[in-house]
């Protein structure tokens, strides 16, 4: 009879703030050196916690992944970059504990959904991206804020729309304004598309064609990482399903975890 490992959970402070906690959804006893996934929750940077990936973060780890759900310090707590800063310092916690949770530090793939795959997109293009992840999946990611504050103030804008545009003043601290060079560096500096290289990381990207964070948010990025070489996949759903209502669908599910193991379960280097 076969023995299905089971699956160990803790919880990790990787700063001294209260938010920055992490989860960790380990397999007992590990099967060697594993790949590993961090999940970044959604909720516009105001709201939000780790534990609402809880079910995917279970299906990951049957999958043969060590898998960590981050909260970070939400904008009503602290403005930009302090959530960029707490993404990094997650993975930077996985990597420094590597030994520790039988992880392969050179195979980690970050997965986020909405506010989460802005800031998931971001760790694989702020600095050297592909140095610090193998590999990003973003679901519904607001990779252009500035569209997103356009957009809410559209006529007839839904209520999510005009609640992300006003997320991303809280974001930001400011309303982006053409005479205010300050504001709009801040609004520059939150889009991931400003620090795309060469050396970024390869990315799946999904949206669903009628939601209210259109594919229109990542096309930008995608033409500047496919100009630098950098491999990308821009993947459009149909419906109006957001962030992790995408991968509900088994065709979504499958999309993603094919490309993850793609990435993560080859041969390190």
């Amino acid at each position: 009879m076969v023995t299905l490992p089971r699956l160990r959970t803790a919880r990790y402070s990787y700063g001294p703030d209260a938010d920055q906690q992490i989860d960790a959804y380990l397999r007992s006893p590990a099967e060697g050196t594993q790949p590993a996934v961090l999940l970044l929750h959604g909720g516009s940077w105001l709201t939000g916690d780790k534990s609402s990936w809880r079910r995917v973060a279970h299906r990951l780890a049957a999958d043969g992944y060590a898998v960590f759900s981050a909260d970070y310090r939400l904008s009503g707590e602290a403005p930009w970059p302090a959530q960029r800063d707490d993404a990094e310092a997650a993975l930077a916690f996985i990597k420094r504990h590597a030994e520790r949770f039988k992880v392969d530090p050179a195979r980690v793939v970050v997965i986020g959904s909405s506010a989460g795959g802005q800031l998931a997109t971001m760790l694989g293009t702020y600095g050297a991206g592909a140095q610090k992840v193998s590999g990003v999946v973003a679901l519904s990611p607001v990779n252009s804020p500035y569209l997103a504050y356009l957009d809410g103030a559209l006529p007839g804008a839904s209520s999510t729309a005009v609640k992300l545009r006003g997320a991303v003043e809280q974001l930001i601290g400011c309303t982006p304004q053409e005479i205010d060079t300050t504001c709009w560096q801040r609004i520059e500096d939150v889009a991931p598309a400003t620090h795309a290289d060469r050396g970024d990381a390869p990315m799946l990207i999904m949206h669903s064609a009628d939601e209210f964070v259109p594919t229109a948010h990542s096309t930008e990025l995608v033409a500047e990482l496919k100009g630098y070489g950098v491999p990308v996949t821009l993947k459009e759903v149909p419906g109006t399903g957001h962030a992790m209502t995408i991968i509900k669908d088994p065709a979504a599910w499958r999309t993603l975890i094919t490309w993850i193991d793609s990435i993560a379960k080859k041969p390190a280097g």
